[in-house]
């Protein structure tokens, strides 16, 4: 049986690299948008610990990650969302 290997992505604001199952992703496609968690197209992800996404310059690093420029209103459902999940911190490799 053949054992595959995790994908592993960069947290945006800690740099540090972690499985994709633990990370949250945002993702810009180009028919429906800034979606979460799904979805094709350029992506960036944050790792779930309260020190990366409560980074001040989160909204800027979004920015340039997803090279778009993002509304207010994006960021507020950003924030809700995450701030339902649980602390969650692992070390990165």
């Amino acid at each position: 049986m053949i054992q595959q290997t995790p994908v592993m992505r960069i947290c945006i604001s800690c740099r540090k690299t972690y499985d994709r199952k633990n990370l949250f992703k945002i993702t810009k496609d180009h028919k429906q948008g800034i979606i979460f968690q799904k979805g094709m197209g350029r992506s960036a992800y944050i790792c779930k610990s309260k020190k990366c996404y409560s980074d001040s310059k989160i909204k800027k690093k979004l920015q340039k990650a997803l090279k778009t420029s993002l509304d207010a209103e994006i960021i507020d459902i950003f924030e809700k969302l995450i701030a339902s999940y649980n602390d969650y911190s692992t070390k990165g490799i």
